[in-house]
């Protein structure tokens, strides 16, 4: 039987309570394609949000990485906003996430936030809705440049938690969308915006799948492997692996810290629906190194990449 669609939950133990502070609330990894230093750029973006933690750890390949604590205690406070030269190549990081609003308990902020990149003090990435506290914070930095490109959101991997519901937030063509699984009674459905697009039943037999959904009139390749929900029924640590992908190109990070330790947990991390929606593409696979490679310098589409943990 399929865990969190069939069975009851367990009974949590002392000793899954007691660890429970270091289980992630919620991680997400997206890669955007930009300018840095005027060369393209695929700049890395990873979430993560646990009970007593919250950081972001930027990183672009071979130039610079830096984690940032997000942490809302007084401890912590200082780092919600501030700026960080970076190297010798005159790139500075600035930041404010002071006031930023969270959705529940989602390591990305929603809004009243901004992350911006500057190279000899023009600004060469931007994120967020905060320009005009990124002006009057950094006076040097030239917020009107003309060269500024806007960053591109290639892919986005989310690791998310519920016993019957998972829900993901992400942008589709340029407007966002709410994505829910929901997974009960043998049944699998797929909602977006609340409006159900896909419904499979007898999901023990169709543990993995292919199907092509339609959001706002742009055709998204959705597929789906709930085998290790299968496989571990009986011992909860399993989970369900689902894929949107719009457009070419399969652009996945390697996985590293809080996101590793996670999959490294599972009895069954890998999925072979990965494989599928590489193989349907024309150029996508997947980082195979600590440094992280991409699916072709032209990749236009966007892939959204879940992985469904059931919590008791």
């Amino acid at each position: 039987m399929i865990a969190g669609c069939f069975s009851q939950p367990n009974t949590p133990s002392s000793s899954s309570s007691s660890s429970s502070s270091q289980v992630p609330q919620n991680l997400i990894t997206c890669i955007y394609k930009t300018q840095l230093c005027n060369s393209p750029t695929y700049l890395t973006l990873s979430w993560s949000r646990t009970l007593f933690s919250h950081s972001l750890t930027i990183s672009a390949t071979d130039i610079f990485s830096i984690t940032i604590s997000l942490n809302s205690s007084t401890f912590f406070f200082r780092t919600r906003h501030g700026s960080k030269s970076i190297n010798k190549r005159k790139i500075k990081l600035h930041w404010n996430f002071t006031r930023a609003e969270f959705i529940q308990n989602s390591a990305e902020p929603e809004s009243r936030f901004y992350l911006a990149i500057s190279h000899n003090d023009k600004l060469q990435f931007f994120l967020g809705d905060l320009l005009r506290d990124l002006n009057r914070r950094n006076k040097r930095v030239d917020v009107e440049a003309n060269n500024v490109v806007d960053p591109v959101l290639l892919s986005r991997r989310e690791h998310v938690f519920g016993r019957r519901c998972y829900v993901s937030r992400a942008v589709f063509m340029g407007s966002k969308h709410v994505i829910e699984i929901e997974c009960g009674g043998g049944v699998l459905g797929v909602k977006v915006d609340g409006e159900t697009r896909l419904v499979v039943k007898r999901l023990a037999w169709k543990f993995r799948g292919y199907e092509k959904i339609f959001i706002n009139g742009v055709q998204v390749e959705f597929y789906w492997d709930v085998l290790s929900w299968v496989v571990n029924s009986n011992k909860g640590n399993g989970h369900g692996v689902f894929v949107f992908q719009v457009g070419d190109g399969t652009v996945w990070p390697e996985m590293v810290g809080a996101e590793k330790k996670l999959m490294n947990k599972s009895v069954s991390s890998a999925s072979s629906v990965l494989q599928w929606a590489e193989e349907t593409s024309e150029c996508g696979r997947t980082s195979s190194s600590s440094s992280t490679k991409f699916s072709g310098t032209n990749a236009t589409g966007f892939s959204l990449l879940l992985y469904a943990w059931r919590r008791d």
